[in-house]
């Protein structure tokens, strides 16, 4: 097949990459300018750093891929508005999302052509498969164990191409979804609920454990909230609709009430209701402390951020569910179709 034919055969697509500058932007870029096979049309890199900083963003463009990265600003509202920027900004009929901390396989380009190539008019996206390198030297730590769930995690952004008619129909991601979290699952679901089908294609693509402090655990139980938005719009089963594991939300409710029953029987000297509380509080927090420890390299620093973090994790998270289920109470809920779309898988 000539150059020219092969052009003609390779659906268009364009790279859309929300950003805020990391220097593992700078991985993702030289692994699509070594990727063999197809290039995109465009790489759009938007920029979301707060809006007040003015400085360039701190990337080294590839020289192969310069003629095609345009720098875009963003609004500093999260990813899900970054990628709408994104899209929007791209005329190509397939846009790929990658995110700025992946590293696409050598053959990607190609694989992600065949991928394309064959996904049928009623099917709106293809997801790659990612994979998370953990350490074989030791068991892998909590954080690193959260983020290798993202090689089986369903539609994540981390590498998902969708048709361009697709996110117009659909209007694209929620913007109320602030984080990297539940975003690309309410897209998905709305896609679906449409009647477009999905895709898992051949391409993949590495997602390392990005460095991270001891109270990441915690930071991460904002994602709370999100999950009340999308019982709000999709409904309580969302969750097995998406692929999506329900966590601990009751029993971490539980471990918050036996603590509040705790502290309100202390500070009104009801002996027996503290006490039963605190005994209750107690086993909930060790019996969490210790699933979480037992899978893990058992260092002392990584028990004693187990411990510390079990104690903090059920509070917050309940607090993020309430804040969640009260600032989106008013959320209208989606219409489904009556049969959804199954989801394909090319291997």
């Amino acid at each position: 097949m000539t150059e020219a034919a092969e052009r003609t055969a390779t659906p268009e697509y364009a790279v859309v990459i929300p950003t805020l500058g990391r220097p593992s932007l700078d991985v993702t870029l030289r692994a699509l300018a070594d990727a063999k096979g197809p290039a995109p049309r465009r790489i759009v890199l938007v920029d979301d750093r707060p809006l007040d900083d003015c400085t360039a963003l701190p990337v080294a463009v590839p020289d192969e891929l310069a003629p095609l990265v345009e720098i875009t600003p963003g609004c500093a509202a999260g990813p899900a508005a970054a990628r709408n920027i994104g899209w929007r900004a791209a005329p190509e009929p397939w846009t790929v999302f990658l995110d700025d901390d992946v590293v696409p396989d050598p053959t990607w380009a190609d694989d992600l052509a065949a991928d394309l190539a064959a996904a049928g008019p009623g099917v709106a996206g293809s997801q790659g498969r990612i994979a998370v390198p953990l350490p074989d030297d030791r068991r892998p730590t909590d954080w690193e164990r959260m983020t290798a769930g993202l090689a089986t995690a369903r539609w994540i952004t981390a590498d998902m191409a969708y048709r361009r008619a697709a996110l117009e129909a659909v209007g694209g991601f929620d913007e109320r979804f602030p984080r990297a979290f539940r975003e690309d699952a309410d897209l998905a679901l709305r896609i679906v609920a449409a009647g477009w089908g999905l895709s898992t294609g051949s391409r993949r693509t590495t997602h390392p454990v990005r460095p991270a402090d001891r109270w990441v655990s915690v930071r991460t139980q904002a994602g709370n909230a999100d999950d009340a938005l999308m019982a709000r719009v999709h409904g309580r089963d969302w969750w097995a609709r998406a692929g999506a594991p329900r966590g601990r939300r009751r029993r971490h409710l539980a471990i918050t009430a036996a603590g509040a029953a705790a502290v309100i029987g202390a500070a009104t000297g009801s002996r027996w209701p503290a006490a039963g509380g605190a005994a209750l509080w107690l086993a909930g927090t060790a019996e969490f402390a210790l699933a979480r420890v037992l899978p893990g390299p058992r260092t002392r620093a990584e028990i004693v951020t187990m411990v510390l973090t079990s104690a903090l994790i059920p509070p917050v998270a309940t607090a993020h569910r309430v804040a969640g289920l009260i600032r989106h109470r008013a959320a209208a809920r989606l219409a489904r179709t009556a049969v959804p779309t199954a989801t394909v898988d090319h291997a």
